[in-house]
């Protein structure tokens, strides 16, 4: 069974309206703290809710495209601030990278290491799609990584 429009619209509704309040408090800590709300926090505030970045680079590379006079720096700081008030955790970021044959390497924060072959990681993903209520009963056609660029 399909999700309906009006059900579709009420996930990414739901999703922005917990996004948007999550964004809310988070500048109030900010404010506490008596930070400015600057344009450059604003930006890497709204990268790093997306949730699409594992590591700084990528917030500085996505912010910096954005605004150019954003730094490497600033990014650092957004970062250790925002661990600082409690509302992230470098720890709970993870690398996921894949080789060319097909497998699949995924490395977590407490340094464990899962390799997953390309089938595995279908079940994988295909599992999580559907725990987190994505999909019902299709499967995945295609699936497409991305590089994770690394610091260090």
């Amino acid at each position: 069974m399909q999700n309906t429009e009006a059900e579709k619209d009420e996930k990414r509704t739901g999703c922005y309206r917990h996004t948007q309040m999550q964004k809310d408090l988070i500048i109030e800590k900010l404010k506490e703290r008596g930070l400015r709300i600057t344009r450059q926090r604003m930006i890497l505030l709204d990268i790093i809710l997306e949730g699409e970045c594992s590591c700084c680079k990528e917030i500085y590379y996505r912010a910096s495209a954005l605004d150019q006079k954003i730094g490497v720096a600033t990014v650092y700081r957004m970062i250790n601030t925002l661990e600082s008030i409690g509302a992230i955790s470098r720890k709970n970021m993870y690398r996921v990278a894949c080789s060319t044959k097909g497998a699949c390497t995924v490395e977590l924060d407490d340094d464990t290491i899962c390799h997953l072959s390309g089938q595995k990681l279908n079940e994988v993903i295909l599992a999580g799609l559907k725990a987190c209520g994505d999909i019902t009963g299709q499967n995945i056609r295609t699936l497409a990584l991305l590089p994770v660029h690394k610091i260090g």
